[in-house]
């Protein structure tokens, strides 16, 4: 019989479904080393936020087949050396949805009718009903940054009563917005149109102070903010003057830029503003719920299933596993690559085998193709499980091409996005065991080693550019580590690439854009 470790606070639901297919123990606050040491005798494991499975743990873990997260994060696992060891790693992305929309909602109606305030006042033993004049929300305009999951339950309830909404999604097409209820219009639109804005996007350099002293000025006096989604998302700086000066009306904040919140001007205000300490997914549905949907998945696994939301490579033997993973770290680069150059909302992706390759089971391939590319908006949230339905969800239509001839290398692969924006291509390869090269952009042949700072800028092939191009970063104190140009013919159009040391400053690419003979420049940041 299989043998399931407990080792964090789980709900009793949970353990109940573990114990329909194993035997389970319960073994809270267990020390690493204690950990190390009994883990060879577990099949799985269950945890919440406090285990650690490093990677030492999981080399200890001879037996060991499925990690189970209950909860949405997996900081706490080593999720690269169980994929190398064929360990499955599993979250419940899903099960505090419903908790945090509905958090955000309470969110934006305690603080419309400063309820926070009057219940300390009459707890004070006054009744000041003439100091809490509140507002309604009905008829109002309420901007929603992010229609995924948690955001679109936001937008359910909000036209039951009665909002007028706009939403601001740029992997999210205007027929599934239409569908909801929303109209797709940008972020200028949101800020300056809302009644009520709120938040529900992950924390990316992109993301990080979206709401700012900038933003701000751009909004209604009467607009009023909300963010249950990831501190860090909203200058707390910018956002206390931004009250104090009645720029804005009020805000209702759950999540903070470091936490616990300490020393802050947030707390100085009154009820302007509402605070609560990071209770989006606080609900004791929300436990139950994460508690059951990852014992059902140990479950499933332990009985030979798959399972439904994988945070690594899910059902694939440990030797395809070390076969394709060159293979899937390109396809993942290559879509997060052609995904920022293409930017704005992406139609349709056509993933293109060519040798070698054409020869491989495609469906990991594409799906690590689909995950790289929806990485810049979804980050954690998007894994080789989800980044199918998540695709098809926002509208993405992908098509796959197969030619085992071989051209300029053994293995290739092409990847052609098509937005609202146009379209853009990115072709790589692998020289040796899993070195990757970018051997094309727009079809321009170019031979780049991917990097985590790049810039791309399409241009005419004429002297002086790169020139020109290596002054201005060198005045802004940016590193260039290797540059190359594409080129198809002389003195026509160019792709140059360059990898840089350092990110871009703020400003420097539209200056880059001004410069005569270039069309139009491009960042991308690839992480690790």
């Amino acid at each position: 019989m299989s043998k399931v470790l407990v080792s964090d606070p789980i709900d009793q639901a949970g353990i109940d479904i573990l114990s329909q297919v194993a035997r389970v123990d319960v073994k809270i606050g267990l020390p690493p080393a204690e950990l190390a040491r009994i883990i060879g005798d577990y099949d799985a494991i269950m945890i919440r936020s406090e285990t650690r499975v490093t990677k030492e743990i999981i080399e200890a873990a001879t037996n060991l087949k499925i990690v189970g997260r209950a909860g949405v994060g997996v900081d706490n696992v080593d999720v690269p050396a169980a994929t190398r060891k064929g360990i499955v790693v599993v979250n419940s992305p899903e099960g505090n949805t419903i908790a945090a929309a509905e958090h955000a909602l309470a969110m934006m109606l305690s603080m419309s009718r400063y309820i926070p305030e009057a219940d300390r006042s009459m707890k004070s033993g006054q009744w000041n009903r003439k100091q809490f004049v509140g507002t309604e929300v009905y008829k109002k305009t309420l901007g929603v940054v992010g229609l995924g999951k948690i955001g679109s339950h936001v937008v359910t309830v909000a036209k039951a009563m009665g909002m007028k909404l706009l939403a601001f999604d740029p992997f999210i097409s205007a027929e599934r917005a239409e569908q909801l209820g929303c109209r797709l219009v940008d972020l200028d639109t949101i800020f300056r149109e809302s009644d009520y804005i709120t938040l529900h996007i992950p924390k990316t350099p992109e993301t990080t102070n979206l709401i700012n002293a900038e933003t701000l000025a751009k909004m209604k006096p009467q607009a009023r903010i909300i963010n249950c989604a990831r501190g860090g998302i909203i200058d707390e700086a910018a956002l206390a003057a931004a009250l104090k000066a009645g720029t804005i009306a009020g805000a209702a904040i759950d999540v903070f830029g470091v936490e616990p919140l300490g020393e802050s001007e947030l707390r100085s205000l009154g009820k302007e503003i509402v605070l609560t300490p990071h209770l989006g997914a606080s609900t004791a549905e929300a436990q139950v719920n994460v508690a059951i949907d990852v014992a059902e998945q140990i479950r499933d696994v332990l009985l030979g299933l798959p399972a439904r939301s994988a945070v690594n490579i899910p059902g694939l033997h440990p030797d395809a596993i070390a076969q394709l993973k060159p293979y899937l770290q390109l396809a993942e680069t290559l879509g997060n690559m052609v995904s920022q150059l293409a930017g704005g909302r992406i139609n349709d992706l056509q993933v293109g085998l060519y040798g070698d390759l054409a020869e491989q089971q495609t469906k990991p391939i594409v799906t690590a193709a689909l995950k790289g590319l929806l990485s810049p908006a979804l980050r954690e949230r998007v894994n080789y499980v989800n980044a199918g339905i998540e695709a098809k969800e926002r509208g993405i239509h992908v098509s796959e091409t197969r030619d085992a001839s071989v051209r300029d290398y053994t293995a290739t692969l092409k990847l052609v996005a098509k937005g609202s924006l146009g379209q853009h291509s990115v072709t790589g390869a692998l020289l040796g065991d899993a070195e990757m090269r970018i051997t094309s952009v727009d079809d321009f042949p170019v031979n780049v080693v991917p990097t985590q700072n790049m810039l791309f800028t399409v241009h005419k092939d004429v002297p002086g550019i790169i020139g020109i191009i290596g002054s201005l970063l060198g005045k802004f104190n940016v590193n260039i580590a290797s540059m190359q140009v594409g080129r198809k013919i002389v003195r026509g159009d160019a792709v140059m690439v360059l990898s840089l040391d350092d990110p871009l400053p703020d400003g420097i690419l539209n200056e880059i854009k001004q410069v005569t003979g270039i069309s139009d420049a491009y960042t991308v940041t690839l992480t690790s």
